[in-house]
């Protein structure tokens, strides 16, 4: 993936950030997990799917974020090195909105 689709740039948006934190979630729902991996990802692809729209309160956003951390923390590998990356750029994703906001 480009920087720009992944939210490395350090002048992306919260917006895109959000986009940027659902696409990589996404993507690991299409590739084979562990079945614990599988079920907190799944939760937390859900959950970041409620405010990648983009209407959200920020007060909203902030809650749906804390529980994306709290899902991703109990994930310590996927079983799939491509799930591995979208994982670890989710988190990257996730600390730049946290330290955004």
């Amino acid at each position: 993936m480009a920087e720009d689709e992944c939210g490395g740039s350090e002048d992306r948006t919260d917006a895109q950030r959000l986009r940027d934190l659902h696409g990589h979630l996404l993507a690991t729902a299409e590739r084979p997990l562990t079945r614990s991996a599988e079920r907190w990802l799944g939760e937390a692809e859900a959950v970041a799917a409620d405010v990648a729209r983009g209407d959200a309160p920020e007060a909203a956003v902030e809650t749906r974020l804390a529980q994306v951390r709290d899902l991703l923390s109990n994930v310590e590998e996927t079983g799939d090195a491509d799930a591995d990356e979208h994982l670890a750029a989710a988190r990257e994703v996730l600390g730049a909105l946290e330290d955004s906001g």
